[in-house]
């Protein structure tokens, strides 16, 4: 090699040497381990500098190293699923020798839920205990949200009224709202011994969420529970559904352009014709007949969407009653003109908070009159609500929100000798606030607040409730809940006193919940105690009556549920049972007892089954409920005697004339049991002392319905399967 080739080669490769040796001294190596929690190491875990291709994963020892020419300060990314993702940012050249531990990420499904006291169901919660579809498929419902329910643990079988009586809790403790916003006036008016519905068809919502106690901070004016009903945000398709029943026929449409859509439902019910087919105890003169109608309308904007409902019914009805006071009996007539509407916004708004916010009024007016009296009341109310929600963290969020009732409730009495005007106005203004804080995925806790001011009793109540939750394993939890809960007095003793004050209750539940594999358990006990309950010295609640808050009482039990729609092939079944030990010294109760409408013991078994070769889709519900207490003048004591136990099976069979129609069949209480409801004793005794009685029963032992539902869907596929 010639003398210049060979030095212009030593120079290259001293060149080569000194830039290797320069790229080795500026590159760093990074090292460390990451742990869990409880300093288990992760394996498989992504460990990388933000913005850079320099990284690695972890080994089964958790550990990791590799190096990098960046400098200054970088951010440390690390990684894994069903982990909190951390980020540290510090210099290069203190990344050496690490010890990182990284958080459960407790927004994945196996988190804890708070579950004390809650039934949900809807397709987007964790847990569901009903879906939406089984409250229109349950057999002894008839199509009713409340017949459903009535199937849950919790609830008491009082069939001769209707609503939901939740652990030893008057029908009146418990609230019902649509999208969040108050329903005043849920159920259709009825007379004694006829059972009540709920005004609104399944047709318009999806979601539901049913809490026996120990709800959150948001809902007020309950004592007991509340029922919340959520409308469909967004209809998946255009179609129309048509039905004809035994008992009437309705009509259901829904469009959407664009960003807006629209559902109508309609229906006409006339028992005319079935009572002339199968008569019942009592004499009508004009049978039940109501015509409804509702509706929502939907926008989506880009970040929110405004919900509009709106719903009217109009009832009618008169007919004529025995009563052991009555030779002739007692005529009752009825007209009822209710109307509803709430508007409900929820966006998302900067920095991430979130708004829901609405409003709802209420129009119900009332015409009955009983033999010779005439009563007409009317009663407009109002609910505002605003509310702000933002979560801080996977692990903290709160809320904050504040709200206005208004109502405005006038009554006139009219017969030969009176006519007296009553009613009164309320405003209950309220504030509320509530922290989530979840500690990991086997621990939360959630805290509420709320504030009352009622203009009517000048007077302020504060409720604080509280709620923990636990996983003791992968598909169980423990959940604790308290709270205090104020109710005014309800508008029977509103009307003639308002020098009153709100009723409490204080909540204790203790629950726990097991779910797995389609299949979920549920045990709770709870204690709710009573105080400043209504109480007046006559007969019943009038205008002459001397009303106090100063009634006490308590209810105290267990529920047990178990669903499983796994372990047989097509059959979806569930079971509930409720111990209730309930007394009462309120109205005008001499003595602290159980009152009329608490039972001992219920329990119901639903079971639906799909026969494919048929079909169809059959099923039974059975409802059993321990006698009730009454009062027997002939013996001494106060409701000191109980009727005989409650029981009804029935059965339902849903069949596909093709994919879009359907011939539907159901009779409640198929064996015909004969359920006494109580008794009715007469005003004066017989020449030798004996106060003669007679039975009260349901109008008729059974109910048999048949409907045709046809479905016209943009898919073809569609049918109100999901409505029966």
């Amino acid at each position: 090699m010639k003398p210049k080739n060979r030095i212009l080669a030593t120079v290259q490769l001293t060149v080569f040497f000194l830039l290797l040796s320069f790229s080795a001294i500026s590159q760093t190596e990074l090292s460390g381990i990451v742990l869990q929690k409880n300093g288990t190491p992760i394996y498989g875990a992504n460990v990388y500098l933000e913005g850079t291709y320099d990284g690695t994963t972890t080994n089964e020892k958790g550990g990791f190293s590799f190096v990098t020419s960046e400098t200054g300060t970088q951010t440390l990314v690390i990684s894994f699923v069903s982990f909190e993702t951390l980020r540290i940012s510090k210099p290069i050249s203190e990344m050496q020798n690490m010890t990182i531990n990284l958080r459960e990420d407790v927004s994945s499904l196996d988190t804890v839920v708070i579950s004390a006291g809650t039934f949900e169901a809807g397709d987007n919660s964790k847990v569901s205990v009903l879906k939406p579809l089984d409250v229109v498929t349950t057999a002894s419902a008839l199509g009713d949200f409340v017949g459903a329910l009535q199937t849950l643990p919790g609830t008491t079988t009082v069939a001769e009224d209707g609503r939901l009586f939740v652990r030893g809790g008057d029908a009146n403790e418990t609230q019902i709202f649509i999208d969040g916003i108050r329903v005043f006036t849920p159920y259709t008016p009825s007379t004694n011994n006829v059972p009540s519905r709920g005004r609104y068809s399944p047709f318009l919502f999806d979601g539901i969420t049913f809490s026996t106690g120990g709800y959150s901070a948001e809902y007020g004016q309950a004592l007991s529970s509340v029922l919340l009903l959520n409308t469909v945000d967004v209809p998946e398709q255009e179609k129309t559904e048509i039905s004809i029943m035994r008992v009437g026929g309705g009509l259901g449409n829904t469009q959407i352009w664009g960003n807006n859509s629209l559902s109508v439902n309609a229906s006409y019910i006339n028992l005319a014709p079935y009572n002339a087919l199968f008569p019942n105890r009592n004499d009508w003169e004009k049978p039940f007949e109501t015509l409804a109608g509702e509706t929502v309308y939907r926008h989506k904007f880009e970040n929110g969407l405004l919900k509009v409902y709106g719903a009217y019914d109009a009832t009618n009805f008169e007919l004529t009653q025995d009563d052991i006071n009555f030779s002739e009996g007692v005529n009752f007539k009825l007209k009822n003109r209710n109307f509803y509407s709430n508007a409900s916004y929820e966006g998302r708004l900067k920095n991430k908070w979130r708004l829901e916010t609405g409003a709802s009024y209420t129009l119900s007016k009332n015409n009955v009159g009983v033999i010779e009296d005439d009563i007409e009341s009317t009663e407009n109310s109002v609910h505002l609500k605003f509310k702000l929600r933002k979560n801080f963290s996977n692990r903290f969020k709160m809320s904050y929100g504040v709200e206005q009732f208004l109502t405005d409730f006038d009554e006139g009495f009219v017969n030969d000798e009176f006519d007296v005007k009553y009613g009164f106005n309320n405003a209950i203004s309220a504030a509320f606030t509530e922290a989530d804080i979840i500690f990991s995925k086997k621990l939360a806790l959630k805290l509420g607040l709320r504030g009352e001011y009622s203009e009517l009793f000048n007077a302020i109540t504060v409720a604080p409730r509280a709620s923990l939750a636990y996983k003791v394993s992968k598909n169980s939890q423990l959940s604790l809940a308290y709270g205090d809960f104020y109710q005014q007095p309800f508008s029977e003793y509103l009307k003639f006193e308002d020098n009153l004050k709100a009723q409490k209750a204080a909540h204790y539940i203790l629950n726990y919940q097991y779910t797995a594999n389609n299949r979920i358990f549920r045990a709770e006990l709870y204690r709710k105690e009573y105080d400043n309950l209504i109480t007046y010295d006559t007969d019943f609640a009038s205008f002459d009556s001397n009303f106090e808050t100063n009634g006490t009482g308590y209810a105290q039990g267990f529920d047990i549920f178990w669903r499983d729609n796994e372990s047989i092939k097509n059959l979806d079944y569930w079971l509930s049972y409720s111990y209730l030990d309930s007394e009462r010294k309120y109205q005008n109760y001499p003595i602290a007892a159980t009152p009329n409408f608490a039972n001992t013991h219920n329990f119901s078994a639903v079971t639906k089954y799909w026969v494919n070769d048929l079909k169809s889709q059959i099923g039974f519900s059975y409802q059993y409920g321990s006698g009730r207490n009454y009062t027997n003048p002939n013996q001494p004591g106060f409701l000191q005697n109980q009727t005989k136990s409650f029981n009804s099976l029935s059965l339902n069979w849903a069949y596909l004339l093709s994919q879009q129609k359907i011939l539907y069949f159901s009779v409640n209480n198929v064996l015909g049991f004969k359920n006494i409801n109580g008794y009715q004793y007469a005003n004066n005794p017989s020449p030798n002392g004996n106060f003669a009685r007679r039975e009260l029963r349901p109008a008729t032992d059974q109910f048999f319905f048949v409907g045709f539902f046809w479905t016209i869907s943009d898919d073809g596929k569609d049918n109100q399967l999901d409505n029966l």
